[in-house]
């Protein structure tokens, strides 16, 4: 189990609770596109001692915990930060917008920096840059340096939010299942302790905005000493794989949803070609007439590449991959809307800020049990498209509630609200089923997230440039519903039972 599962180390693309849809699979699973192994220059790599295994699973589990408090955390606190800073906003909705625009510049940069440093190197710097950047935030006098410090903090979040899985595999390459799911559970436990603990925090520390913030730089410098132990260690400095080959997701959620999208795609040729020799066996006493001169086999017609290699996957020139890139765009922008503005909108309408944090909590913390489930579910469907519009008719639902309703509904729009957000397991899912092939699914993965991240960064910034120009929240609702309709309709489409290998 262990020497097969170094054969496809894991792709996690995002950074979410989604991934805890892992599982490891028996040998007779494993697809027959799997790459091979590197060739090891040095030997094989040094194993880890069991104490050594211990530190890192530590590790994993507070650099886990540091991934989402630098973005959660600012929401309940968002109203005193602007006073302060005297932000208006358009420059508060950039706070909400800077974390997909450094997923998308600075995740691309750590399977590289992995290879050349090792994965433990490059966690440790991480860390390191999330700490100093909550540390330095409080001292922040202006929005500019506020806006650095915080870019800084996600700079570091990115990075080490796509070597998680990396980390995984290098130490626990007979235990990626579990594993992932731990890391991935404090994750989600981050994300909600520092919606609901921050505001609570803040009041225990004198009431200032800044020590609230500032705190949250104390576990990144607890999460640095572990790491500072790993990467003294020979097990850390073992030679890693290229980017190509760690990034298949053969343990992720994408790659559990390919293989059973594949497993549905050969019943259903099996299926048809009982049906075609059917159809033939009454024509099986005339004689087959060979193939015209310069003509092909008709198993040869219609490709332009030589038999037994593929064409090559243009995967810009396919509808569904720009379609799973709008879906996969629209969904983060609601999220971040969602963690950056849903406190602000409970605090206007007379809702406590603990309160509020709480809330947001409570909708963050939907994605820990739905992320096990929406995977499972959308795999075994051939259209994905009911899910997308469930999902979208509790966003909508949601929003009208907080336009009808605010305060006095608060828990359930939260609830609701939470449930919408799941769309990114689901996104997920479906980017693993588009695809026949590991590879593809590593360029499409990488296609639609890099081009998801940059679409949403525009919906955090409109949303609060419409609350100042309109004084309440009504407009930056609507906004908020038509992009929830635009992700319904995409992910309808993104949702159909197509590989992009079809050039469709």
């Amino acid at each position: 189990m262990a020497d097969d599962d170094r054969r496809n180390p894991p792709h996690e693309p995002d950074h979410g609770p989604a991934t805890t849809g892992v599982r490891e699979r028996p040998d007779a699973a494993r697809t027959a596109d799997a790459p091979a192994p590197p060739p090891d220059p040095g030997g094989s790599a040094p194993v880890a001692s069991r104490w050594m295994l211990r530190l890192v699973a530590v590790g994993l589990v507070i650099a886990a915990l540091n991934l989402r408090p630098a973005i959660s955390g600012l929401g309940p606190l968002l109203e005193e930060i602007r006073d302060a800073l005297h932000m208006n906003g358009a420059v508060a909705g950039l706070l909400t917008s800077v974390p997909p625009l450094c997923f998308a510049i600075f995740g691309g940069l750590a399977p590289r920096l992995a290879r050349r440093r090792g994965p433990a190197a490059v966690v440790l710097a991480g860390m390191v840059a999330v700490t100093l950047g909550l540390a330095l935030r409080p001292f922040a006098g202006g929005t500019g340096t506020f806006l650095a410090a915080t870019a800084l903090a996600l700079a570091g979040i990115a990075v080490s939010n796509v070597l998680m899985p990396v980390v995984v595999k290098h130490w626990f390459p007979d235990r990626v299942g579990s594993m992932t799911g731990l890391y991935s559970m404090a994750l989600s436990m981050g994300t909600s302790a520092a919606a609901a603990v921050t505001v609570p925090l803040t009041d225990a520390l004198g009431g200032s905005w800044r020590a609230g913030l500032g705190a949250w730089a104390v576990l990144g410098a607890l999460a640095v000493i572990p790491w500072l132990l790993i990467t003294r260690d020979r097990s850390a400095r073992g030679p890693e794989p290229r980017a190509e080959q760690e990034a298949v997701p053969e343990e992720t959620v994408e790659g559990e949803a390919r293989r059973e999208a594949e497993a549905r795609r050969e019943a259903e040729e099996r299926r048809e070609g009982e049906g075609r020799a059917r159809r033939s066996a009454g024509r099986a006493s005339k004689a087959e007439a060979p193939p015209a001169a310069g003509r092909r086999p008709a198993s040869e017609a219609g490709t332009g590449a030589p038999a037994g290699k593929a064409p090559a996957l243009r995967i810009a020139k396919s509808p569904t991959a720009w379609w799973l890139g709008v879906f996969f765009g629209l969904q983060a922008s609601a999220a971040y809307i969602t963690m950056g503005w849903l406190p602000q909108i409970f605090r206007d309408a007379g809702v406590s800020a603990s309160a509020a944090g709480a809330m947001l909590a409570v909708t963050m913390g939907m994605g820990i049990p739905l992320s096990f489930v929406l995977p499972k579910m959308a795999a075994r469907m051939r259209h994905q498209g009911p899910l997308v519009l469930a999902l979208g008719v509790c966003g909508l639902i949601a929003y009208a509630g907080l336009w009808l309703a605010p305060a006095s509904g608060a828990w359930v729009w939260s609830l609701v609200l939470g449930v919408s957000n799941c769309a990114f397991p689901l996104a997920l899912t479906m980017i693993g089923m588009r695809s026949r092939s590991s590879a593809g699914v590593v360029k499409l993965s990488a296609f639609a997230q890099s081009t998801g991240y940059l679409l949403s960064i525009p919906g955090p910034l409109l949303v609060g440039s419409l609350h100042d120009l309109s004084g309440d929240w009504r407009m930056p609702l609507v906004l908020m519903a038509v992009l929830m309709v635009a992700q319904m309709a995409s992910g309808l489409l993104a949702g159909r039972d197509r590989v992009i290998e079809d050039g469709r």
